[in-house]
């Protein structure tokens, strides 16, 4: 049996190349007669194809001209169809050796399935009721020298997918509307923003101090400085110093690098959005969160009941709100108000047979029973708020209850969507953080911060009371768009070398 496989996919491997040495030769004719695609610089789209089909009845009977790839073709003699595709989807095209010329309908025979043509001609509708167009010329503009996947099976192989997004944007609609729908839902945030009158910045990615984050960052070397440099996990440091300097309410959208593991929510370089806004705390970026996700739902989706796997996610009603402390009471029975230390919370840790690292206190192990026990439950929209101090470095502490801070993450399905604060504004309170994110550093945590002393001084000249927010761009793509996993969203996600 092995035998006959391999002598089939000898054979398959065989007509492969047997096809691409055709086009070739194709292409090689082509330019011998003068007729290089390649040297073609621009061809004149009129239209393209759904708006003919939405517009139909003003444009029936009149000419157009369309570009793109034919992914069908029907050879019937002195007349042929062919299928386009082009940005908006499909159109079909009628092709007829009297209205293209005899030399011109020879070449058009010979195009492949791949090639990228531009068809003029006039918009009519066929026997069948297919809106199409019948070509008065066509014109060859690029050569495909590949085999696209086999149509009706399209492209479903996912490493195949990941690694060739061009392959799978040509071979899969509903990978393109994703795509289309990501770049809507962004415009959607910067309109809704700008119009609460924040304004975008840019901020630096090389960094010699990557803060802001609990995340081990990526590392190169500056040859110009010739110092060693980091790209940045965060956004945060720098738009705090730009509210320092006055500008009360920044954004900004970009590419940040945790050097971290794959998974269906991870990707090592991703999108991030930070904002900052003086003079409110973060039950003001609570509300903003709110307001916003509903704007961009209602404007990309029509609707703020969106679906995602088997369930409908409701974005219009308020937002579920919890503290860390009663989740876990709620989830884990467990209520850590009442555990006194850290031997204690280690002792309950032991008994759930919950992994925790020696340097672990009490706040970090009411975190690890949070993961373990709550996040899988929080499927509608929830704020889980008053986050322990431990793992809080950036935030200011409740004035009722110190050993907390005031901080939120909203949670969807299972998922962290954003993480906000009221902003520590205390440059003293500030630099003991910094000293026990070091402290932990030294003790062998490679996610904690150090100190950024040019932060530390813009604090020092006084920052006034600010809420500040970060959202996973990714993955409010991928609940808007139904997509399970983050490559999903991403068009050229991180993949291992294949060699």
């Amino acid at each position: 049996m092995a035998e006959v496989q391999n002598q089939e996919n000898g054979q398959q491997a065989q007509d492969i190349n047997q096809l691409l040495k055709v086009r070739r030769e194709k292409l090689a004719a082509l330019q011998e007669a003068g007729k290089d695609p390649f040297q073609i610089t621009k061809y004149n789209v009129t239209h393209h194809s759904q708006e003919i089909k939405d517009r139909y009845g003003e444009l029936e009977g009149k000419s157009v001209s369309v570009a793109g790839r034919i992914m069908s073709k029907r050879i019937m003699g002195k007349a042929s169809f062919c299928n386009v595709q082009d940005l908006q989807g499909n159109i079909q095209s009628y092709v007829a050796r009297d209205s293209i010329g005899e030399e011109s309908y020879a070449d058009f025979k010979k195009y492949d399935v791949g090639d990228i043509v531009g068809i003029e001609g006039e918009v009519f509708t066929t026997k069948t009721g297919e809106i199409s167009i019948h070509a008065s010329k066509v014109t060859l503009l690029s050569k495909s020298l590949q085999i696209l996947p086999e149509k009706y099976h399209g492209l479903v192989n996912t490493d195949i997918r990941y690694r060739q997004r061009y392959t799978d944007l040509i071979m899969n609609e509903e990978v393109k509307k994703t795509f289309v729908m990501r770049s809507k839902i962004i415009s959607s945030i910067r309109r809704y923003l700008d119009g609460q009158g924040f304004l975008e910045v840019e901020t630096p990615i090389l960094v010699s101090n990557a803060g802001g984050a609990a995340a081990r960052p990526f590392e190169t070397h500056y040859n110009a400085l010739d110092e060693d440099v980091k790209l940045r996990i965060s956004l945060e440091l720098y738009l705090k110093r730009l509210i320092v300097g006055g500008m009360e309410r920044v954004y900004e959208i970009g590419r940040v690098f945790r050097n971290e593991g794959l998974d269906a929510r991870h990707n090592p370089e991703f999108t991030l959005m930070e904002l900052y806004q003086a003079y409110t705390d973060y039950n003001g970026m609570m509300e903003l969160t709110e307001n916003m996700f509903r704007y961009v739902a209602q404007e990309v989706c029509g609707t703020t009941t969106v679906p995602y796997g088997d369930v409908m996610i409701d974005l219009g009603s308020p937002f579920a709100r919890m503290t860390m402390t009663e989740a876990v009471k709620k989830y884990a029975g467990v209520d850590f108000d009442t555990v006194k230390d850290t031997e204690e919370a280690k002792k309950l840790a032991d008994e759930r047979e919950i992994h925790y690292e020696e340097r672990h206190k009490k706040g970090d192990i009411l975190n690890l029973f949070f993961e373990e026990y709550v996040e899988e439950h929080l499927v509608q929209p929830t704020f889980i708020m008053d986050h322990p101090i431990e793992i809080s470095p950036l935030t200011k502490k409740k004035p009722d209850k110190p050993e907390c801070v005031e901080r939120f993450e909203l949670f969807i399905t299972g998922r962290e969507m954003c993480n906000a604060y009221s902003e520590l504004n205390d440059p003293i309170d500030q630099r003991e953080r910094f000293k026990a994110q070091e402290e932990a550093l030294a003790a062998g945590d490679e996610e904690a911060n150090t100190t950024d002393e040019d932060f530390m001084n813009a604090l020092e000249i006084g920052m006034p009371p600010t809420g500040g927010i970060g959202y996973g761009i990714d993955r409010l793509v991928m609940l808007l768009t139904n997509s399970p996993a983050i490559r999903d969203v991403l068009l050229f996600p991180t993949m291992r070398q294949l060699d």
